[in-house]
């Protein structure tokens, strides 16, 4: 089990944190795990999770993964980007209220541009769901996102 806390291993806050706890990690994998509570920014008014929110679980596994690395090398934790996932499968429409899930996401591709694969699980009483994501890591991410100066925009 890791004890960092998970708002030091994912660039997101408050609420948008999703998974409760990272178990394992090495250089390949992440293995994490969370419980569906009632009254999150995503829950149905039952307290379950919609299944497509399996794709922001295992894509938040993935960031705590570049999280956790990032650590180990004493580098900041930086912005990623979800670029996309293909066939995501889940076996169920929603994961019920009390439910503990747990994802492991295992890299299958990385080159030094920042783009990655991974092939990632969700499992849960009764839920398996599946999906491959592609993620891009950008070496200067906080350029994807600054706004254009007046000096910079051209018309």
């Amino acid at each position: 089990m890791i004890d960092w806390p998970l708002a030091e291993l994912l660039p997101h806050a408050g609420d948008m944190i999703l998974i409760d706890q990272v178990l394992a990690f090495d250089e390949e994998q992440i293995h994490t795990r969370l419980t569906v509570r009632a009254g999150g920014l995503f829950n149905r008014e039952d307290g379950s999770l919609p299944a497509w929110v399996g794709v922001e679980l295992m894509a938040q596994s993935v960031a705590a993964y570049a999280g956790c690395r990032a650590r180990l090398l004493g580098d900041p934790v930086v912005l990623g980007f979800l670029l996309g996932t293909r066939k995501f499968e889940c076996n169920v429409e929603h994961f019920p209220a009390g439910t503990e899930l747990h994802i492991h996401a295992l890299r299958s591709l990385e080159d030094d541009n920042g783009m990655g694969v991974f092939e990632c699980h969700l499992t849960g009483p009764g839920i398996h769901a599946t999906a491959r994501l592609n993620v891009f890591r950008p070496p200067q991410a906080d350029h994807y996102l600054a706004q254009p100066t007046s000096e910079t925009r051209h018309v």
